[in-house]
């Protein structure tokens, strides 16, 4: 078994691409039409996982509610500042304040700390960004 893809559907394909193109930094790496949408699939390179953006044509009158059970995407970024300092440049902001630092207790006794940021894309899905330093 081979991870593929996760689908979201999005209500603004503009900010949506925005937002995961230029800020998380994904490229586009297909594109496909069907009867009633068009697909967009986004990774960090080719074959690796995707996020597939669904742009319904028709639209519902009040926006996609994210389901109760999903909880977030997560991306590693090299440089916690850098990033924050994106964040605020392109007019988004991160959830509950600034970075936080998450220490996780491993097997043998030692401590991993992670540097982690939350930030909700156009269409309110939460992203979770750790710094692994």
């Amino acid at each position: 078994m081979k991870y593929l893809h996760s689908m979201i559907r999005v209500n603004n394909l503009k900010e949506s691409l925005r937002f995961y193109e230029d800020l998380i930094g994904l490229k586009l790496q297909s594109k496909k039409d069907l009867e009633d949408c068009t697909l967009y699939f986004l990774a960090q390179y080719e074959g690796a996982p995707e996020i597939e953006l669904t742009d319904n044509w028709q639209k519902p009158t009040t926006p996609y509610k994210t389901g109760e059970t999903f909880g977030h995407f997560a991306f590693e970024c090299e440089d916690m500042e850098a990033f924050v300092k994106k964040v605020s440049d392109m007019g988004y902001e991160l959830m509950y304040g600034e970075p936080f630092n998450l220490d996780l207790k491993n097997e043998d006794g030692s401590i991993t700390v992670k540097r982690i940021a939350f930030i909700k894309d156009p269409d309110g899905n939460e992203i979770e960004i750790i710094y692994k330093g």
